[in-house]
């Protein structure tokens, strides 16, 4: 459908429990829900990962500065026409905002 309209098709999954279960809650291809299909059509496979969320859950939230609990890690797993790896992303919760890193303003 991509190629024959000329536009990206973006689809959601949600991720297995297992990845709960693991130390490294980072999550990996094998944490899709019925990876295969999707794992076998999809030209990128990116994943978002928080640190803050995981700490959060576990009860009450770690002190930790402002910008620290704002990163977001975008985990590129597949990638049929590039390389593979980590970004680390700015997030803005209020705003639903992502920007880079190499800009990082002073918070007052």
């Amino acid at each position: 459908m991509a190629k024959e309209l000329k536009v990206p098709v973006i689809a959601l999954s949600q991720l297995s429990r297992g990845v709960e279960q693991r130390q490294d809650k980072r999550p990996v291809l094998s944490d899709i829900r019925e990876s295969g299909s999707i794992e076998q059509d999809a030209d990128i496979v990116a994943f978002l990962y928080r640190d803050d969320y995981y700490e959060r859950e576990g009860g009450e939230e770690p002190e930790r500065d402002e910008q620290e609990n704002n990163v977001v890690e975008v985990i590129i797993e597949k990638n049929r026409s590039g390389a593979r790896g980590t970004v680390k992303l700015l997030f803005k919760k209020e705003f639903n905002k992502f920007s880079s890193m190499s800009y990082m303003p002073e918070i007052s």
